[in-house]
Parts: C-alpha cells; sequence; structure tokens
C-alpha cells in the first residue's frame, strides 16, 4: 500500500507541475499522451514492426500497382506564395503552399508548404521533413520554429529571417501529415478513426508522387526524409515504402539516397528504459526511485501494472523535460507571458505568436490554406504504433540506405540513452569509433559510424527539437549528411 500512496502523491506533483506550463509543450504533449496510452493498452498492440521487415508493405503494392500519379503541372503556379504577411524584404528563393490529394474517394488532401534555395536551388536535393506526435504540424513546429526561413516576431504580425534555415543548402518540403493534422484535412470524418503508422505511410507515398508530378524537376533529384520525435517512426515506414515500390516497379519512382532522424522515438521499452536512466543520471530523480523503477520494470512486454504506473508520476517540477536545461515560458495572470530566463537565440514563448500569425486570415490565404482554426497538434486515435522499429531499421540497412539518427542531449523524454539501446538491438559493427566533432571551434557533438553507414550523432546543448536550440550546428550536421561525410573535428593547433 505504501507505494501507491508513494505514487499517488507524485502523481498529484506532476499536476501541479505541469499545470503552470505553457503550450509550447503541445507537441511534447502529444507524444506524452500517445506513451501513456501505449501503457494502458500494450496488450492489444501488435509486438512485431508494422513493416515486419517491409513484407506487409509489399503486400499492399498489388492494391497501388496501377498508381502513377496524375498530371499535376497546371497547379504549381497557383500554388506560388508571391509574399507572407510580414515577411522581411529582399527574399531571394521562391516558396509555395498548397493541398495534394491523396484520396480522391473520401476527399483527402496534405497540405504543404515549400521553400526552395535561396541560392543555386536547381543542383541542391530535395528534402522531406516531418513532425511527430504523432498529430502534430511540420508547419507550426518544424517550418515556423525549428528549421524553416521564417521565425514569428512578438508583434504576432510579423517575420525575421531563419540564417540556419536548412533551405540553405536543400530545398524543403514541410508536410502536414496524416489527414486531420494542421491544415490537412479529410471530407470523410471516419478517416481520422483509421490514423496509423500503415496509412501515414502510403498516404505520404501517394502525396510525393502527386507532388512530383507537380514539380517534375524534382523527379530525378536526390531525395532525402527528415523528422524528429515520432517521426523515428514516419520516416523509417515511409522510407520502406518508397524502397518497396521502386523494387516492386523495377525501376526508381522516388530516388530516395537516406534518411535523417532527431530525437527519434523508435522503441517503446527502450525509450522507456533510457529516459529512466537519462531522469536518473541528471538529477531528475532519485536513487530510491531508480530503485523501485529497475525492481518493477523489466522493460519488455511481461512488465506490470506498477511500472506502467510509473510512467505517470515524474515531478519535474517547472522545467521543460524536452530540454531540461532551457528556460520554459511563464504565463501571467493577466495574459502577458515572458521567458523564465535567457538563453541566447532561443525563445521560450515563441509558439505563441506563431499559432496567432497561422490564424490569421490573410495568412491562412497567402499560404493557400483553408479558412479553418490552425492548431499545433490533433489527437487522433492511432491504430496500429508497433513497439520498435528496429526490424524496419535492419530492412532499410540490408537494401542499402544510408540512416543518420540525431539526439540533442537535453532531451529527457527521447533521450540519447533510449536511442544507444535502439542502436545496440541492431548489432551493428563499429567502424568509425565515438569521436568528437566541432562548430564554431568548440564541440558541437559527438559521432559513431557503423556498418552499412548507420551513423549516430549527438548535438551539445540541444533539446528535443534540436533546430531550435542549436540552429547551427543542425545545420551543419544536415550539410555533412547530405555531402556524406561526417562531421568535422578541427583541434586548435
Amino acid at each position: 500500500m505504501r507505494i501507491y500512496a508513494y505514487l499517488t502523491h507524485l502523481i498529484f506533483l506532476l499536476l501541479v507541475s505541469v499545470a503552470g506550463l505553457h503550450a509550447h509543450a503541445s507537441q511534447q504533449a502529444q507524444l506524452e499522451k500517445f506513451i501513456l496510452s501505449r501503457r494502458a493498452r500494450t496488450s492489444s498492440i501488435s509486438k512485431a514492426s508494422v513493416h515486419e521487415s517491409g513484407v506487409r508493405v509489399r503486400s499492399n503494392l498489388q492494391l497501388q500497382a496501377g498508381y502513377s500519379g496524375s498530371d499535376q503541372r497546371a497547379l504549381k503556379a497557383a500554388d506560388k506564395i508571391e509574399a507572407l504577411p510580414g515577411q522581411p524584404e529582399g527574399i531571394e528563393f521562391d516558396q509555395y503552399g498548397g493541398y495534394v490529394t491523396v484520396d480522391e474517394k473520401n476527399g483527402s488532401a496534405l497540405f504543404y508548404y515549400f521553400v526552395e534555395a535561396p541560392q543555386d536551388a536547381s543542383s541542391k536535393p530535395l528534402l522531406l521533413w516531418l513532425n511527430g506526435g504523432p498529430g502534430c504540424s511540420s508547419l507550426g513546429f518544424g517550418a515556423m520554429l525549428e528549421l524553416g526561413p521564417f521565425r514569428v516576431n512578438n508583434d504576432n504580425k510579423t517575420l525575421s529571417r531563419n540564417r540556419h534555415a536548412w533551405n540553405n543548402v536543400a530545398n524543403v518540403i514541410f508536410l502536414e501529415s496524416p489527414a486531420g493534422v494542421g491544415f490537412s484535412y479529410s471530407n470523410t470524418s471516419s478517416d481520422y478513426d483509421e490514423s496509423g503508422d500503415s496509412k501515414t505511410a502510403e498516404d505520404a507515398f501517394i502525396f510525393l508522387v502527386n507532388w512530383l508530378e507537380r514539380f517534375p524537376e524534382y523527379k530525378n533529384r536526390a531525395f532525402y526524409i527528415s523528422g524528429e520525435s515520432y517521426a523515428g517512426h514516419y520516416v523509417p515506414q515511409l522510407a520502406a515504402t518508397i524502397l518497396s515500390h521502386n523494387m516492386f516497379h523495377n525501376r526508381t519512382i522516388i530516388n530516395l539516397q537516406g534518411i535523417l532522424v532527431g530525437n527519434p522515438y523508435l522503441d517503446d521499452y527502450k525509450n522507456q528504459k533510457g529516459r529512466y536512466e537519462y531522469l536518473w543520471n541528471h538529477g531528475v530523480i532519485s536513487d530510491e526511485q531508480l530503485a523501485n523503477i529497475t525492481h518493477h520494470c523489466s522493460f519488455n512486454s511481461s512488465e506490470d501494472v506498477v511500472c506502467s504506473d510509473f510512467y505517470k508520476w515524474f515531478d519535474y517540477g517547472p522545467i521543460d523535460p524536452y530540454n531540461i536545461y532551457a528556460p520554459v515560458c511563464i504565463d501571467e495572470p493577466d495574459g502577458s507571458y515572458h521567458s523564465s530566463s535567457y538563453l541566447p537565440g532561443y525563445n521560450a514563448c515563441e509558439y505563441y505568436p506563431t499559432v496567432t500569425y497561422l490564424n490569421d486570415p490573410m495568412v491562412q490565404e497567402a499560404f493557400h490554406a483553408i479558412k479553418t482554426e490552425w492548431g499545433g497538434c490533433t489527437g487522433l486515435q492511432w491504430k496500429d504504433p508497433p513497439d520498435s522499429m528496429v526490424p524496419t531499421l535492419q530492412w532499410l540497412i540490408m537494401h542499402g540506405l544510408p540512416i543518420w539518427l540525431f539526439s540533442g542531449d537535453f532531451d529527457a523524454i527521447c533521450p540519447l540513452t533510449a536511442t544507444r539501446y535502439s542502436i545496440q538491438d541492431l548489432s551493428l559493427l563499429v567502424t568509425t569509433p565515438w569521436r568528437p566533432w566541432t562548430a564554431n571551434k568548440e564541440v558541437g557533438g559527438y559521432v559513431q559510424q557503423y556498418t552499412g553507414g548507420f551513423t549516430f550523432i549527438t548535438v551539445r546543448a540541444a533539446g528535443h527539437m534540436v533546430p531550435s536550440y542549436q540552429p547551427e550546428r543542425a545545420l551543419i550536421l544536415l550539410d555533412s549528411f547530405l555531402k556524406g561525410v561526417l562531421p568535422p573535428y578541427i583541434q586548435e593547433k
């Protein structure tokens, strides 16, 4: 009985602490909600990967074998964004926004925002960015808060340039996926009840095939997929779908050259194990709490109810578990808000002006989005989350696809310790031992490479949303990935 009383007390403390945190955690809260829902229904979830090393993908190919995409070029001009409200002068790149239909029968369409590179766009690769959740917006988070070309200023109306935007080195598509997220929609409401990993991958594939018809100059361009968090599911499964279609049709439908995923949610049990270890190592939980956890948790499908309950009671205090060393946004009783402290280059309250901006009717019109109440995340019922993405990663490695995983080392929700456990399960040999890499004459993180080109890289002093906390280091990482070389280690002479 003592342990349940203890848990009840800790749950109360958690609720008190979380209540004071700002809505910027909506993407993070979505993943937390998803993880807790899995803990509640573990027995009903498949213990195998959705793709069973690509088998399920291939089983669906017959249904889409005749799908080749329709002519979309007439729609490209209509999607061009002349200017976003409040954007600064001197923008030297083209940007587009609009919808691609992925299910004509049900009226399902996915919204995209596309930014080309400012210089030599025709020679640069194509990159797709996916945020996680599941159910969170790549426009609101990825584009406007992380790696896109603009940030929304505190006046809620004007934009400033992001000097370290990823379109400096690639042409970037931000996709709001699946239907029901952000501006993406379906005219058949029951579609929202069928959301899941498999359907998300299939719809994203159909989106890409159609989008490439709309932008045919990119059909043969080197293509990469990147994302963060639950994109640890999205990205590998979309990659497996693409490779399987390429193999089934015996031709290159999409020229996929690699995937890059940050702070990925890869394995349900290993993420839990790595999270507890990280919290203890960073002084967030006590020796006694860790002892209770390790006593009750086996970190596999046989763990008991008490272990599941542990996941609910973390008393972080007023910190952001997605960057345990960053400021938090403080909401004042008069409706104002401010950052709890100063961190150069980071605004803990940046989500507020972003939401206001994306809900401005003039902004929605400029993006060519339907007029709607835009929100950062959507609570979708998720149907088929596998426990682990390790089998899918193994299948991709076996088929020669370069895979880079990166971890901001201040994230306590999908921490680098959890990613390391999943990498151990891949059973790969080390080809380049662990070493530092540098940015601006200091350590930017650490990197290790394995057989098959598989690479794990950390980003020092970054949280869950790496490009938000360390934009320069994130851009160096991306540039290295696209060039197929490890980031540099420049030592002082």
